[in-house]
Parts: C-alpha cells; sequence; structure tokens
C-alpha cells in the first residue's frame, strides 16, 4: 500500500502504521478472530466510497446520489445469496455484535427468553453474558457442553429447550472446536416452538468454502461477520429466510444504525467475490488441516487440547492444567518472541475470567500466508519453547529472532 499521503500529512500515525506492517510481517499470527484481507480489498476499504452517505437500502434512500453506490450494495449482497444460498441478505451491519442486536430485536420483544451458549463454555458475549445487551434485555437461558466430552450435549439442551420454552435458541460460538449438530437444532427449535438463529462469525469462511455444513437451510436467521475465516473487512451480514426480510430490514435500519459504509460493504462484495473462486476451497481444507496439525503437535509435547482435538480452525489449549502456566502467563510470554494468540476460559474453568487456564488458537492468518501443515511443527516447537523458557529474557529473545526468520519466508497480502 502506498502510505504516502499519510506521511506527507500525519507522520505519527504513518510510523504507526509502518510499525504495525513490521510486526505482522515479522509475527506469527495465531488469533483465531483474526485473518489477512487482499490488497483488492484493503484498497476498496481506503477508497472514495467512503464519502457517500446512504440511509436506507437500494431504490429506497434517504438521500439523493445514491444510484451508484445502490449497484455497489446490491452486488455484495447477490454474491452473499450465491455463497451461502441464502433467500435474503442485509449487508449493512457494522460489526458481529450489532447484527446479533438487529436480530433480537426483530424476533423478540425484551424479557423474552433465549437457550443460548455459555460464554465461559465457548460461546459470546452477545449470546446471553450479562453485562452484554443480550443479558440485560433478555432472559437468558445458558447451555453447556458434558464435562467428561467437552461436547455440546444435544440432548441436554433438548432437555432445557422442553422445559424452559424459549422463544428463541442460539446456535454458535467464539471458541468451540467442534461442528454443531445443524439439524438437531433445528428439530430442537420446531420442538419447543422457537426461532433458531445461528451465529456462524468463526465459520462462515469454512462454510462459505464447503468444508463445514451449511446451516442457512436449517435456521430462520443466520449472522456472521465478515472478516475471520471468510477473510473480508472487518463488518458483518445477516441472512435470513425470505419471510423474515422485513422485521431483519427494519431492525438494521433505523432499528440499531443509521448510514452503512459503503467503502466497507464494497470491500466485502470483493470478499465475496473471492470466497467464490475455486482456490478459496482449498484454502479452507488448508485451515482445518493446518488446525489438527497444530492441534497434533501440542498434544505430542504435553498439551491438553480442550475435547481432545478440533473440527474447524480453532482450537482450546489447557496451558494450566497441561503446563502450571497461566493462560495470561502464556499470552503475555508468547507477545514477547512475536506470537500473537489470546488467553481464554475452558469449560468449568477453576480460574478467573481475566487470568483463565487456556489459551485459544486459530490457523486462518497463518494459512493466508501460505503456510502450510509441515509448517506447524515449527510453530508447535515455538510455542512449547517460548512458554519453557518464558522468565528467561536472554532465551525469549532468541526465540523471536526464530519467530521473525520463520514469519519472513511467508508473504503478508496487502503488505508484500
Amino acid at each position: 500500500m502506498n502510505y504516502s499521503a499519510i506521511q506527507k500529512e500525519d507522520p505519527q500515525i504513518y510510523e504507526i502504521i509502518k510499525r504495525e506492517e513490521q510486526r505482522q510481517k515479522e509475527g506469527i499470527e495465531l488469533i483465531a478472530s483474526e485473518n489477512y484481507v487482499s490488497t483488492a480489498v484493503l484498497t476498496a476499504m481506503g477508497s472514495i466510497l467512503t464519502n457517500k452517505y446512504s440511509e436506507g437500502y437500494p431504490g429506497k434512500r434517504y438521500y439523493g446520489g445514491n444510484e451508484i453506490i445502490d449497484q455497489a450494495e446490491s452486488l455484495a449482497i447477490e454474491r452473499a445469496k450465491e455463497l451461502f444460498g441464502a433467500e435474503h441478505v442485509n449487508v449493512q451491519p457494522l460489526s458481529g455484535s450489532p447484527a446479533n442486536l438487529a436480530v433480537y430485536m426483530a424476533l423478540l420483544q425484551p424479557g423474552d427468553k433465549v437457550l443460548g451458549f455459555s460464554l465461559d463454555q465457548g460461546g459470546h458475549l452477545s449470546h446471553g453474558h450479562p453485562l452484554n445487551f443480550s443479558g440485560k434485555l433478555y432472559t437468558i437461558i445458558p447451555y453447556f457442553v458434558d464435562k467428561e466430552t467437552e461436547i455440546i450435549n444435544m440432548d441436554e439442551v433438548e432437555e432445557i429447550a422442553m422445559r424452559e420454552k424459549p422463544k428463541m435458541i442460539l446456535a454458535g460460538f467464539s471458541a468451540y472446536s467442534r461442528s454443531m449438530d445443524w439439524a438437531r437444532f433445528r428439530a430442537i427449535a420446531d420442538k419447543c416452538g422457537a426461532f433458531l438463529f445461528a451465529d456462524i462469525a468463526h465459520i462462515a469462511g469454512l462454510i462459505a468454502g464447503k468444508q463445514l455444513e451449511n446451516p442457512i437451510p436449517f435456521c430462520d436467521v443466520v449472522s456472521t461477520t465478515t472478516h475471520k475465516t471468510l477473510r473480508g473487512p472487518r463488518g458483518a451480514m445477516i441472512m435470513c429466510k425470505e419471510q423474515f426480510a422485513s422485521a431483519i430490514d427494519k431492525a438494521v435500519f433505523p432499528g440499531v444504525q443509521g448510514g452503512p459504509h459503503d467503502h466497507i460493504n464494497a470491500a466485502k462484495a470483493i470478499a465475496y467475490g473471492e470466497a467464490l473462486k475455486p482456490d478459496f476451497i482449498e484454502y479452507s481444507k488448508n485451515v482445518i488441516a493446518n488446525a489438527r496439525a497444530l492441534a497434533a503437535a501440542l498434544q505430542t509435547k504435553g498439551y491438553r487440547i480442550i475435547s481432545g482435538g478440533t473440527d474447524n480452525h480453532l482450537m482450546l489449549v489447557d496451558v494450566f492444567g497441561s503446563k502450571s502456566i497461566t493462560g495470561k502467563e502464556a499470552e503475555k510470554a508468547l507477545e514477547k518472541v512475536g506470537i500473537s494468540i489470546n488467553k481464554n476460559m475452558i469449560p468449568f474453568d477453576p480460574r478467573k475470567p481475566l487470568d483463565p487456564s487456556g489459551v485459544r488458537l486459530g490457523t486462518p492468518a497463518l494459512t493466508t500466508r501460505g503456510c502450510g501443515v509441515a509448517d506447524m511443527k515449527t510453530v508447535a516447537d515455538l510455542i512449547d519453547e517460548t512458554l519453557a523458557r518464558r522468565e528467561d529474557e536472554l532465551a525469549l529473545a532468541a526465540i523471536k529472532g526464530k519467530v521473525k526468520e520463520f514469519s519472513l519466508k511467508f508473504p503478508v497480502p496487502g503488505i508484500e
């Protein structure tokens, strides 16, 4: 990217951008919700489309001069429909939580019961955490994983649903490494008379890449972010059956948002177009293969992987139970050598959320850079060596050099 205009106008921001560029080039990105966008997506986000204001929807705007913007948003909608097989798509949500808020507003009334995956088991803040809008405005009934298998027990989900009779069941996660049983969720929702809402923010790219089952045929509404495995700009979208289209659109605008971000919607259209190409299927396969290889490599070094493995792009690692290291300590140590991860609670974690027993790792970003299964052993070696020598500053400096040497073998889209 050419940052000469920024360099001239604001040298301080220019230096920050260049330092972040260097960090990304020289580091190993294992945060499961992060990825690298293409140069085309990156360019669209910095385009003159940001100048336009477009409250409303294509053909029904509250400002003039949107005839060209309408074409860009319509293109994003049509590509998303093709990618996921959705009847209706709203591409305007600015982020995942606002998208989920719009779904709640469209389908529910404040106080209604929602059955959602508990945050400390792998769910998301917007699935019912008491400090989030979802927990404040709605009556949340949590479901959990089985203590032995650490996998969602669908019989228990059905038992809770039949006892509580929620108005909506929310299927989705931010830290769960197994596949979701969409058909069983649908059957349970039908049995108790609930709407079925899936949040596929983490796995949308793996669904688009035809590696995981598509929830669209089973669900009333599906939300997703457009970054993470989908490899688009920071944003979100909502897909639904046609019967919910009007309610969803009204909930997004004017319900929770004003004008959409047209430059981001254009970038979404580009990302959807990229995901429709055959090489995105290969990318999605590689993301999962790399995740499984990384999990296996860590297991050989004595790390316990929650539920025993992964079906998708991420894994939870019990570093406290395996190595007597807290998640916070692991995150800080790895950050020192240029490996980015996040601390994360594990199911039934005895420790506190800000210093939990686990860490979450993901392979979307490394896979985008071209890393393969064989490289995951190297990554596991670097993680293990860092954690084993986390109190030795000289050793950490040497490991940082190894991380840099490894990382520079793989180009970063938009930078190189």
